[in-house]
């Protein structure tokens, strides 16, 4: 089962609600939020820390103000030290966050609609999925939903983003399973293991 977590509320970004999240940070995130320059970069750090904790306390029963340590892999995904068989993922953008944990490896994804430089188009997409975009009504909600299941994609394998970039979503196996939902201004995709 996997659980997810999406916040949009960005209004709450504020120095008052970062220093109430820094209180409640272990000292190894603390440490990471204080590196943004940003008062965004640092909140969303923060606020996805907490709704990581929300997750666990509430499908795992493990404890808020618990400090558990978190391990990071050869290509920089995150695990839990002291709990191997739980996985999770975190993403934000500067107008989104989402979480996701369960008990199978996980990777999820958010992006706001930008509108693709057609340099930026044609390094990442491959000439099926430019054509795509390209000819798509909203060409910006087209290019999200396939970056951001490429993205998920890649953060669910824990290898980062590789040079098979281009062609990762074309021969997806069948024991993986990404879903991708859309608002009005961004795009989510989560890919989990396939129940059988």
């Amino acid at each position: 089962m996997t659980h997810t977590l999406v916040f949009t509320d960005m209004a709450q970004c504020s120095e008052e609600e970062v220093r109430r999240l820094l209180e409640g940070a272990s000292p190894a995130r603390r440490e990471e939020a204080l590196k943004f320059r940003h008062l965004s970069g640092k909140y969303n750090c923060l606020k996805s820390y907490e709704m990581l904790h929300q997750l666990l306390h509430e499908h795992y029963g493990i404890a808020l103000d618990e400090d558990f340590r978190l391990d990071i892999g050869e290509h920089g995904k995150p695990s839990l030290h002291d709990y191997p068989h739980i996985h999770f993922n975190l993403s934000h953008c500067p107008h989104a966050i989402a979480v996701a944990v369960g008990d199978n490896p996980v990777g999820i994804d958010v992006e706001r609609f930008i509108e693709p430089k057609p340099s930026l188009l044609r390094y990442t997409m491959n000439d099926s999925e430019v054509q795509e975009v390209e000819s798509a009504e909203h060409p910006d909600e087209a290019f999200a939903r396939l970056w951001t299941r490429k993205e998920a994609l890649f953060k669910y394998y824990g290898t980062g983003i590789r040079d098979t970039l281009r062609d990762i979503l074309v021969d997806i196996p069948p024991d993986v399973q990404l879903e991708t939902s859309i608002d009005r201004e961004h795009c989510f995709a989560l890919t989990v293991a396939r129940h059988n």
